[in-house]
């Protein structure tokens, strides 16, 4: 299996459909994140889920999803652009207070003022400004918090699914559309003709309804374990879909050694000699990723008498 992304578009314009399956470069991003099965399952479900949603934004930015938690877990936050490039990363208060069978509500609304963040970036380079939408932790699950947020901030119906574990995270989203005829799409798509009212809005109605059930017969293993597009042949094999885009996410961090040598630089040659006097090597992980950099002495010796390209390798001048 491979990691995968799908958007379809019903063939009367009703809703879309968009499924993603993360493996391998789920897995990339746990490597160094070693997390309870229930915080993993969390991270992994919101990190699915920003996936779906960044790949609907209209500009070369990124989609950030944050839960904001007063319990055993302070913080979980996804990051995904709009190249589909993701990085996640949890933030726990005390890793001895998280329960086995914990859940969202449990680990992150324990006194009733977490929040959830959707945070719309579009870059440096935009003319746009920032969109930072903050609501109350409502729903048992990430995909019923996700659907809350849709519901009422965006006005938008929008169905989720999503089972993540340490090896997989999978997720599918409906979507309804707005039903005015001659009005493009977020897609790009023609919603259809008709207006708002008529046997042509009865139709998209029964539509929508018709494959929200269906999707609503897919069960937490079938995520885990069946493939992109299996599941969507599955459900909706009676419909008639239209393929709008495919693509394949990846995990990607902005951290690198040359970033890291530059932030020891910055502490000073007496600080870093300090630290060599208690260990034998400098080890800084990074915060978001928790991949690990190592300088032994001569590394460190090094920061402060050479340069450094932008892989970390020392260059003499």
């Amino acid at each position: 299996m491979t990691d995968t992304f799908k958007k379809y578009l019903m063939g009367d314009g009703s809703a879309r459909i968009q499924a993603v399956r993360l493996d391998t470069s789920w897995q990339t991003g746990l490597a160094h994140q070693h997390y309870p099965p229930c915080i993993s399952s969390l991270l992994g479900e919101l990190t699915a889920a920003a996936v779906l949603l960044a790949t609907n934004i209209k500009f070369e930015g990124s989609v950030v999803l944050q839960l904001q938690g007063d319990g055993p877990v302070a913080l979980i936050v996804v990051e995904c652009t709009s190249d589909l490039t993701f990085r996640a990363t949890v933030n726990l208060r005390d890793p001895d207070l998280v329960p086995s069978d914990g859940t969202l509500q449990t680990l992150l609304n324990t006194y009733d003022h977490g929040r959830f963040t959707v945070l719309l970036d579009p870059g440096r380079d935009s003319n746009m400004a920032p969109y930072q939408g903050i609501v109350p932790m409502e729903g048992e699950t990430v995909a019923e918090v996700l659907e809350a947020y849709m519901r009422n901030s965006e006005q938008l119906d929008t169905k989720l699914w999503l089972a993540a574990n340490d090896h997989v995270a999978s997720g599918l989203l409906l979507q309804r559309l707005p039903d005015v005829g001659g009005i493009n799409t977020n897609d790009g798509e023609q919603a259809g003709p008709g207006s708002t009212e008529g046997p042509a809005a009865e139709s998209k109605a029964e539509s929508w309804n018709r494959i929200t059930q269906l999707a609503a017969t897919l069960t937490r293993a079938e995520l885990l374990d069946t493939d992109t597009d299996t599941i969507l042949r599955r459900l909706f094999w009676q419909e008639t879909l239209q393929e709008l885009e495919s693509r394949e996410p990846a995990w990607h961090c902005s951290c690198t050694r040359a970033r890291v040598s530059a932030m020891l630089r910055m502490l000073g040659r007496a600080e870093i000699e300090s630290l060599l006097s208690e260990r034998e090597k400098v080890t800084v992980s990074c915060n978001f990723c928790g991949k690990p950099y190592e300088f032994d002495a001569v590394d460190c010796a090094g920061l402060f008498l050479q340069n450094l390209d932008d892989s970390g390798s020392q260059t003499l001048h």
